[in-house]
């Protein structure tokens, strides 16, 4: 009895080491890589640790974490979303088109705003799943047409031109910093990150969406279809473009038919890095906020260090390729630990 006792304890002792190497592979490496950039360039790059700064980090990386959110549900069952950029594009002209309506008051027009935003991304991702899906078509190219699409539809309902004039309460609420360090915006893409969390690691959705990536043959035999979960992934993936959508207004009072021109593979760097494996099944969430503040400290730093634009995204694209190296690696080892 006591050898039995022996053997269940050292079992799950065996467990929990475990558990816990998964972790320090998987998610407290991109974390402790982080930690590693800011310390780096708060010893060499000038003015990089000070309030100042972290205050226009903190603007810059909402936009970003936004979109990755969304993108993370798609990467996690396998498929990649192009379009992000463009469809952020289109919902920030739709927004800014309704709330410069003068027949409607402010509280009505941002209001309406937040839900045609909203609703052409959430449309946007679900035909780009609906037709992924229903024809088998690879997401890359699916996702390829809407990018163009959309750009298309956002220089046709702007005009080909920005839009100003947005009323001046969502203006104020867009410069507000809260607790003197926080930017409004931020919290709205941490409010993203957790509601992101929440169903990834709470709901049978959320657990659903894991299965689909890993083995979706598994799924239809278990009596689900996976194609209702990849169409869900791009209808959030989305849905999230359309919330960026607001943010990029709250943050530049303007809605532009080539805002997000290049925010699409900003989106899927930040998710990458952030752990998230290209093969679909695999990743965190909160590794994808980490990951968004890695490229973001990156691109500060370097600019603080005086590195030109001509050589930043060298630096940037040369950390995305390590990232998606040491995925292969981190594989291996989880598979070994197993």
């Amino acid at each position: 009895m006591s050898d039995t006792s022996e053997t269940a304890a050292s079992t799950a002792v065996s467990a929990n080491k475990a558990r816990i190497m998964r972790f320090l592979v998987r998610d407290a490496g991109v974390l402790m890589a982080l930690v590693l950039i800011t310390l780096f360039f708060s010893f060499t790059a000038p003015y990089f640790a000070t309030p100042e700064n972290a205050l226009k980090i903190f603007v810059q990386i909402a936009i970003n974490t936004v979109l990755a959110a969304g993108m993370t549900f798609v990467i996690l069952t396998g498929g990649i979303d192009l379009s992000v950029g463009s469809v952020l594009a289109l919902c920030t002209v739709v927004g800014a088109t309704i709330m410069t309506n003068e027949t409607m008051t402010p509280a009505v027009s941002i209001t309406l705003a937040l839900l045609g935003c909203m609703a052409t991304g959430a449309v946007c991702g679900a035909l780009n799943g609906l037709i992924s899906t229903r024809w088998k078509i690879p997401s890359f190219i699916v996702t390829l047409g809407m990018l163009n699409m959309a750009a298309g539809a956002a220089r046709v309902v702007s005009d080909n031109s920005t839009i100003t004039g947005l009323p001046q309460g969502f203006v104020d609420f867009g410069n507000l910093i809260i607790g003197g360090f926080l930017p409004s915006i931020f919290l709205i893409a941490v409010l993203v990150i957790a509601v992101g969390w929440f169903v990834l690691r709470f709901t049978v959705f959320g657990r659903m969406i894991f299965a689909t990536g890993t083995n979706d043959e598994a799924v239809r035999l278990s009596g689900h279809n996976p194609d209702i979960y990849k169409v869900a992934a791009f209808t959030i993936s989305g849905l999230t473009a359309g919330i960026a959508a607001m943010v990029y207004l709250l943050r530049l009072n303007i809605g532009s038919p080539i805002a997000g021109v290049g925010y699409e593979l900003n989106a899927i760097a930040a998710v990458i890095i952030g752990g998230t494996s290209l093969n679909g099944g695999k990743g965190s969430i909160i590794g994808t906020l980490v990951g968004a503040c890695i490229l973001q400290v990156l691109s500060t730093g370097l600019q603080l260090l005086g590195v030109g634009d001509n050589f930043k995204p060298i630096v940037i694209g040369l950390v995305i390729v390590l990232a998606v190296i040491l995925d292969a690696y981190r594989e291996r080892l989880l598979r070994i630990m197993r």
